[in-house]
């Protein structure tokens, strides 16, 4: 049985929420999400480039889920933009999406951020918010991946 809602319940502001409030929200968000779709089933996917030395030069993190996968953070130390990291990484996130199943990856950027390395990678734009201030966009952006052909 669930409780009774409180009467009258207390509404606070913050700037930042409260640590033992975003616990909770956020347990109860994922309870709540987890009972109408199966996101216990999400999964990390990754690529990382290195130097000689082990030391990070950039790398791509994401999330698959099902067929789609989606590329959440892509960097690359400044001293190797430019030299065509930046594609091999994406391109090595792209191929471990496929060979999980994965046939489709989105993304968000910003306008001030890399539309057009993605667009050189084959990802088209599906939507574009421009409710930002200083006239910047987001663009959410979807590549088809070629399944992956396993040799037998």
């Amino acid at each position: 049985m669930s409780p009774c809602p409180d009467p009258d319940p207390l509404v606070t502001r913050h700037d930042e929420c409260p640590a033992d409030a975003a616990a909770v929200i956020d347990a109860g968000l994922d309870a709540y999400n987890d009972g109408a779709a199966p996101l216990h089933e999400v999964r990390p996917v990754s690529s990382v480039a290195r130097a000689a030395d082990g030391s990070v030069l950039g790398g791509a993190i994401g999330r698959r889920w099902g067929m789609c996968c989606e590329l959440q953070q892509l960097w690359l130390r400044d001293d190797q933009r430019g030299t065509g990291l930046g594609r091999r990484i994406v391109g090595a996130f792209e191929a471990r999406a496929a060979d999980l199943g994965c046939q489709v990856v989105i993304l968000e950027t910003f306008s001030f951020q890399a539309p057009a390395f993605y667009a050189r990678l084959g990802y088209v734009v599906e939507f574009e918010r421009t409710a930002y201030p200083h006239g910047l966009r987001k663009l959410f952006l979807k590549k088809r991946l070629t399944p992956t052909v396993v040799a037998t």
